[in-house]
């Protein structure tokens, strides 16, 4: 007779993010380490024309895709906006159907949501770590973030930059419909 099978323990991971831009609107980069025993990756991208909340919240999702399977995660991110969305934000803008307390459609919805869906595979203790204090992780994303920010002004002309810039202004703020024009 053999001996019953025992699951294997869950996976614990350790991520760090961090997102910004040059302009808030402008440029974009995001960047996460994810940490698993000895090993750790890297992963980033960036956006010609974004916002510093927007990057935030990518890099947290980007880094929550990058887990083939359900995790124990402890996730560290500098920023505020992040962690307390997720934590205690996300319930009551779910609850008003993604409305915020000003009864205005959550920013960043789509992000949100993103997250949110990345979020539910995984138990996830979200962690608040001080940025451009020193720590090993935390450094380690924001260079790589500044280094997609980078590698998107070197590859853009400031005319290319503007036109991505009004076009991520647009349709952030749709002009009126030409109904509306009469």
């Amino acid at each position: 007779m053999s001996a019953p099978s025992i699951p294997s323990p869950e996976k614990h991971v350790t991520i760090y993010s961090d997102g910004g831009c040059h302009g808030n609107p402008g440029p974009g980069g995001w960047a996460a380490v994810l940490v698993y025993g000895e090993r750790t990756r890297e992963i980033s991208g960036g956006e010609s024309a974004t916002t510093n909340n927007r990057m935030e919240l990518l890099a947290a999702i980007r880094a929550l895709e990058a887990l083939k399977e359900p995790c124990v995660v402890s996730f560290h991110t500098d920023s505020k906006y992040v962690k307390s969305g997720i934590t205690e934000w996300l319930r009551k803008w779910k609850a008003a159907g993604w409305r915020a307390r000003s009864r205005n459609p959550v920013k960043n919805i789509d992000l949100w949501q993103a997250l949110d869906l990345a979020a539910s595979r995984h138990q996830i203790q979200w962690k608040w770590v001080r940025g451009h204090a020193g720590n090993k992780f935390n450094e380690q994303c924001d260079r790589l973030a500044t280094e997609q920010i980078t590698h998107i002004k070197s590859h853009h002309t400031p005319a290319q930059l503007k036109t991505s810039l009004g076009a991520f202004e647009a349709a952030k703020h749709p002009g009126p419909s030409k109904l509306e024009l009469f």
